[in-house]
């Protein structure tokens, strides 16, 4: 089988979101062949390279999301009247709003919207495809002007009303960048001369995230009826809303908006990510969610529920099976936290916490192991260490000082803390305490190490934990101290509840469990979609070359029945039939 792996600013550069994941999802499905094509996201991420990769990777393409050049195409007039329809179709399905219709059934203005949109992205994929790049069409004043109309259109959202020239021309440069996959040279098949080398020569497109990773995997669905597979383990759309209504866009986040940018702005851009992320949802064959959390958004954004079909992350166990097997060599009066340290992690009401506990097991000492997520986490492990000074001010050598505090903060590499497995080791007692959260990595690997946790309510943390810890509400220390008192002091249910959780991670979160899971969804996909291409090289179509008992043991697979194989039937010698009738004359004109 050979699969198309699409990828946004992970795999297989070193740097990058999911590439682990990735890499081991290949090199775990060694009797099939994968060309990756993969989107990059900044310049230093192409200068650090790849990883390593296996033979079953073919072949890999690449383009940058973060750059691109006038492609120096110039349109005729006819070329011209057809981006226009297209693009003024795409806009105006962005801003128009949803009056209520008492006359149309519930859902139809947006499944009208819907169609608009997906019938302007493929009119202007078509017109790439046919004429060129779509660079410079994007950067055109006439696109300004097309997105202006729209914005003034009678019925047309207020926030759209209110675009002014400078959002105006915002929001046509997001759209120009978001649309980049458009334009690349992708999308070709073996009959069209380019080697093979195409998406439309694949048998399957998996694409690891929503977004732009996923527009290629469409187009592929669009021109060549490949199905498309569609991973998320941080719904993208989700990460889209947040990084524009909490603060400034993700690094290399080439299409969301920040927070400060203007009403008009952040209206029409996420209104395109809501368009692209219910039309990925509606075609692709299927959407594999890697928690309930994460389900549930998709549903929210219009994934169809019989298309969804959860599969947990898988992780490498074997690291800290070692830990697993040797509970008592935790410390009993020791709690840790091991992640990266920034404010959606929450330390400061851990710390909180801990002076309340402080005083029901003065004992008691806690070990913070992580290092700080860029500048903004660095800052905040500043305000943590003075608060910790502060909180513990009689073992601290000053108010401002570490010095001898309860409260250490340390990294990974570390004389007290050399590996990730021998942090976890070094607590009895592991603690989650965020705010936000997706998937929460620390979490289980907490529970492959067979450790009791206590744990906030957030994100993934009750699919993932499955009662085998203590969870509380976030934003609560009483509650978080409360907790790991109650651990602390009963020995007997520690252990319990970290062997529950240890098995329990062993038989939903390893890497074994995912790659089974996406080698049979693979193996399902392409049995029910229909053959598009012959897989012999001599020129001559053999539909059947391999009879079905070939799979049985015996005289069926004898050098008779090989011979067999090699013969091409009678009926279907000769080149193919065509189909003359009304409709297939219709299909080949399109």
């Amino acid at each position: 089988m050979r699969i198309g792996l699409l990828t946004e600013g992970g795999y297989p550069y070193l740097s990058g979101d999911a590439g682990l994941w990735c890499d081991r999802l290949v090199r775990g499905l060694g009797q099939h062949e994968f060309d990756v094509y993969a989107l990059s996201r900044a310049e230093h991420q192409e200068e650090a390279g790849w990883v390593e990769l296996p033979p079953q990777v073919s072949r890999v393409r690449t383009a940058p999301l973060w750059t691109a050049e006038d492609d120096g195409v110039a349109y005729g007039r006819r070329a011209r009247r057809r981006f226009a329809e297209s693009y003024g179709e795409l806009v105006t399905a962005l801003c128009e709003g949803d009056p209520p219709d008492p006359a149309s059934p519930p859902g139809a203005a947006a499944a009208a919207q819907a169609d608009r949109f997906a019938n302007a992205l493929y009119g202007l994929a078509e017109l790439a495809r046919d004429e060129g790049g779509l660079v410079g069409a994007l950067r055109s004043e006439s696109a300004v002007r097309a997105l202006e109309r729209a914005c003034r259109a009678p019925g047309a959202l207020r926030t759209a009303r209110e675009a002014r020239v400078p959002e105006l021309l915002a929001v046509a440069a997001h759209l120009e960048r978001a649309l980049r996959p458009l334009s690349l040279d992708w999308y070709g098949d073996e009959a069209e001369g380019d080697g093979g080398e195409g998406l439309g020569a694949v048998d399957l497109c998996h694409a690891t995230s929503g977004g732009a990773a996923a527009l290629p995997g469409l187009l592929a669905r669009h021109f060549f009826d490949v199905p498309l597979l569609v991973t998320e383990y941080g719904v993208r759309l989700r990460t889209h809303y947040l990084s524009s209504g909490t603060g400034p866009s993700p690094a290399g986040s080439a299409t969301a908006p920040s927070a400060e940018a203007a009403p008009a702005v952040r209206a029409l851009v996420a209104a395109f990510h809501g368009r692209l992320a219910a039309e990925v949802y509606r075609q692709a064959a299927c959407v594999t969610p890697g928690n309930t959390h994460a389900r549930r958004w998709q549903e929210r954004c219009g994934a169809d529920r019989a298309k969804l079909r959860t599969v947990y992350p898988g992780m490498e166990a074997s690291r800290f099976a070692e830990v697993g097997d040797s509970l008592d060599t935790a410390d009993p009066h020791t709690l840790v936290w091991v992640g990266r340290v920034e404010p959606a992690k929450d330390l400061v009401s851990l710390l909180h916490a801990f002076a309340e506990l402080r005083k029901e097991e003065p004992r008691t000492r806690l070990r913070i192991i992580g290092a700080p997520a860029g500048a903004e986490g660095q800052a905040y492990l500043g305000h943590c260490k003075v608060l910790a000074a502060q909180l513990f001010p009689d073992e601290a050598d000053g108010p401002h000082a570490v010095g001898d505090n309860p409260v250490s903060f340390e990294e990974i590499g570390g004389p007290e803390a050399p590996t990730l497995a021998e942090a976890y080791a070094a607590g009895a007692v592991v603690v989650l305490s965020s705010v936000v959260e997706g998937f929460p990595v620390g979490l289980v690997e907490a529970m492959f190490c067979g450790r009791a946790t206590v744990s906030t309510d957030v994100g993934a943390v009750v699919e993932v934990i499955g009662g085998t810890g203590l969870v509380v509400p976030p934003r609560n220390p009483r509650a978080l101290a409360e907790a790991c008192v109650a651990l602390l002091r009963d020995p007997e249910r520690r252990a319990r509840l970290g062997a529950a959780a240890r098995a329990r991670a062993l038989e939903l979160f390893t890497v074994e469990q995912n790659v089974t899971a996406f080698h049979g969804i693979y193996l399902e996909l392409v049995a029910r979609a229909p053959a598009r291409r012959f897989l012999f090289d001599d020129g001559d179509p053999r539909p059947f070359a391999v009879p079905a008992e070939a799979c049985l043991p015996g005289h069926w697979t004898g050098p008779e029945a090989r011979a067999a194989a090699g013969r091409v039937p009678g009926w279907a010698a000769g080149p193919p039939a065509r189909d003359t009738s009304p409709i297939a004359a219709t299909e080949g004109a399109r």
